[in-house]
């Protein structure tokens, strides 16, 4: 007998139909996958005949030959334990489903040997595109059915046995679609956020994280150990705006397709990563065999803090030009490509050398000339040109310490980025731009200079001899300083504060002549 049934696989973050074929016939006992299945798939043999055997289903000692169509799409993971389950007892009878509810039907789950079905991962991505495949229903997991159930117009249903589905599908047992409030689930998961009021003075540098944090500018963080600078960039996610419903799918997709979205823990604030400076360039864009996403698709649409950014690999450091700038990556492998996204908001610090107190005004520092331009020469221009706010942060005084009147915290701060992001979303007429993300046509268009501020940047653009990128990197950064002060123009102001941000780059240059 023979029994066709619906599944699907992840390639990046996109989901491909698979036809899960089941053949039974007599001949030597055995069980054969064909398909292209990895190891785990391979395995899933042992995995499936005790699952039914406990879940009280006596199997006739025939071949079942099991066949993954498209046979030249490979396929990874344990999530084809439950539709080829299912197809056996299809194709020995034991289980009748109408033509009709097999074709509107996603399968997906792993089996237990005791029959209970397991946590798979990439089980959102798959439901966001359920309907592209033409499917109106899928059953997952009970785990996965939370993150599933975000998908409106799909219904989700959730199993915790196979017997339990079994008795659904025969009409024997209800289980109710699963149903998702996702404004309700959002304030559930509010946590307390760290808060700049607990920063005392730093106020260059707060008001640098907020035109950040307003228009999306990727920032370079220069001082000496025990200025701030961690404790600055783990503030930087209280005066974000919150996530969009699109920005939530989209970064629990990428979670999900990893295995990470667990305990129905959707994404519903912005990610904070923070990869260790030994992190190979896979581990950091993404990659391997099957590949899988990297930590900068882990922070898409949040952030990336990279910590002594002069002790990462140059060739990791090179490996973020392209995303930074196309806020995708694709990784290539002879069988296949693939994009993840990765639009992420770029946070790095260093010392200014190899002691860390060169400039400092409490330490005097004791490196050679040499030391300095070695230890500074990892960082290449291209890179530095797309980082648009370069600060230097220095040591804190005492009397800032005890001076608590003029703090501020991350209410003040986030006032004004809600201004700016406001004056963004009528300018673009959506959310997901900013005006970092400006195309060359979009700055001529949008970046208005005052007569004086146009002088302004003519004299800086030779004098600090900026790129064409690093040019509309200060008009960018000079937009959102206008943004957050509610103007129509780029003044004379804004253009002057753009341009101190940019100083830093034109140091280090120096000080590798």
């Amino acid at each position: 007998m023979h029994s066709k049934i619906f599944s699907a696989t992840t390639i990046g973050v996109d989901a491909h139909l698979v036809e899960v074929e089941v053949d039974i016939s007599f001949g030597l006992v055995h069980f054969y996958i064909v398909g292209l299945p990895d190891t785990a798939i391979k395995e899933s043999s042992k995995r499936i005949l005790s699952a039914l055997k406990n879940a009280g289903f006596r199997l006739p000692a025939k071949r079942i030959t099991v066949n993954l169509a498209p046979a030249d799409l490979k396929k990874e993971g344990t999530l084809f334990d439950l539709p080829i389950a299912i197809g056996i007892l299809l194709a020995n009878q034991f289980l009748e489903v109408s033509k009709e509810v097999i074709q509107e039907t996603l399968f997906l789950g792993e089996l237990s040997l005791d029959g209970s079905i397991r946590f798979i991962k990439g089980a959102l991505a798959i439901a966001f595109d359920a309907k592209k495949l033409g499917k109106k229903r899928i059953i997952v997991p009970k785990a996965n059915m939370q993150e599933a159930a975000l998908i409106k117009d799909l219904e989700v249903i959730g199993a915790d046995h196979l017997v339990e589905l079994i008795g659904y599908l025969r009409g024997e047992e209800s289980i109710k679609p699963a149903q998702s409030s996702f404004d309700e689930y959002r304030a559930a998961c509010k946590d307390v956020l760290l808060d700049f009021g607990q920063v005392k003075g730093q106020q260059m540098a707060k008001r640098a994280l907020q035109i950040a944090a307003a228009g999306r500018h990727n920032i370079l963080f220069i001082g000496s150990p025990g200025s701030g600078k961690t404790m600055l960039a783990k503030r930087l996610e209280s005066i974000m705006p919150p996530m969009s419903f699109d920005e939530v799918l989209e970064t629990s997709k990428i979670y999900s397709i990893t295995g990470k979205l667990t305990n129905n823990s959707l994404l519903t604030k912005r990610t904070f990563r923070s990869p260790h400076h030994t992190i190979s360039q896979a581990g950091l864009v993404g990659g391997g065999t099957y590949p899988q996403p990297g930590e900068i698709s882990l922070a898409h649409h949040g952030i990336l803090f990279l910590d002594e950014l002069t002790e990462f690999r140059r060739d990791t450091l090179e490996a973020l030009r392209q995303p930074l700038e196309s806020k995708t990556v694709s990784i290539s492998r002879v069988a296949q490509s693939v994009s993840f996204p990765a639009s992420f908001l770029l946070i790095a610090a260093l010392n200014p050398c190899p002691c860390g107190f060169f400039g400092d005004k409490k330490r005097q520092c004791v490196c050679s000339r040499q030391q300095i331009v070695k230890y500074i020469s990892k960082l290449s221009g291209p890179l530095l040109d797309r980082i648009d706010l370069q600060v230097h942060v220095q040591s804190i005084e005492y009397d800032s310490i005890k001076t608590a009147a003029d703090t501020q915290n991350s209410a003040m701060l986030y006032e004004k980025v809600v201004v700016a992001c406001n004056i963004q979303e009528k300018r673009f007429g959506t959310t997901s731009i900013y005006n970092n993300f400006m195309t060359a046509d979009q700055v001529e268009k949008y970046c208005i200079l005052t007569p004086a501020a146009e002088v302004i940047i003519r004299k800086a653009f030779d004098k600090l001899n900026l790129s064409m990128r690093g040019y509309h990197k200060v008009l960018k950064v000079a937009r959102t300083i206008a943004d957050l002060a509610a103007s129509d123009e780029i003044d004379v102001a804004h253009i002057q504060e753009a341009i101190m941000y940019r100083s830093l780059d034109q140091y280090l240059e120096k000080e590798n002549q």
